[in-house]
């Protein structure tokens, strides 16, 4: 069994064919994550929330291999289009990371800087992270891999053609027919004596 020890902090950054402003609308919907992190499968945003804001939850779902997990996550920065950041919290195991995602314009590009601190993380649960998840020793390269992603699912994005406008016709009118009128004779308004 191995001993060792999960890196408490770390960052990571690349440059993609992409300015911030699509970057951060593709990083910030995180139901979207899964198109492009190699561990985060899919996310759902919680108790109503629709977008990110400070404040806002959702739950993340991950997988490596056959071993799957899921972290409700709480949005501690939203400045589009600059910066995209959030909070991991174990339910039952105490465990807390905080995210941090920085887009900075290099002309019609962006460099993406990823930063991770582990704020909390019984060393009980390490143990058992380093032995199921050795990747988990080590995960920078992993990190720049998923960046990249998010960069080609933005430019994918970018490359797809808007439909054609078409011309829809009007939807058919239909007359109704007026309704049948009578004469009714007029009421005598003098008071009735």
């Amino acid at each position: 069994m191995s001993t060792a020890r999960i890196p408490r902090s770390g960052s990571i950054d690349t440059v993609v064919d992409a300015t911030p402003e699509p970057v951060w609308a593709v990083l910030a919907d995180v139901t979207r994550i899964g198109e492009w992190s190699s561990e985060c499968r899919g996310a759902d945003w919680l108790d109503g929330a629709v977008a990110p804001r400070v404040g806002a939850r959702f739950r993340g779902r991950n997988r490596v291999g056959t071993i799957r997990w899921s972290r409700v996550c709480t949005v501690t920065e939203a400045a589009v289009p600059h910066t995209f950041a959030y909070r991991t919290r174990g339910a039952i195991t105490r465990d807390s990371t905080a995210w941090t995602f920085r887009l900075e314009p290099i002309g019609n590009r962006t460099r993406i800087t990823l930063s991770y601190e582990v704020l909390a993380m019984p060393r009980a649960f390490e143990l058992v992270i380093v032995n199921l998840l050795p990747a988990h020793r080590d995960r920078s390269g992993e990190l720049a891999a998923d960046l990249a992603r998010l960069g080609e699912v933005v430019r994918a994005m970018r490359s797809i053609p808007a439909a054609p406008a078409r011309s829809v016709p009007a939807a058919p009118t239909r007359s109704v027919p007026e309704a049948p009128t009578r004469d009714v004779p007029a009421r005598d308004s003098r008071p009735a004596g």
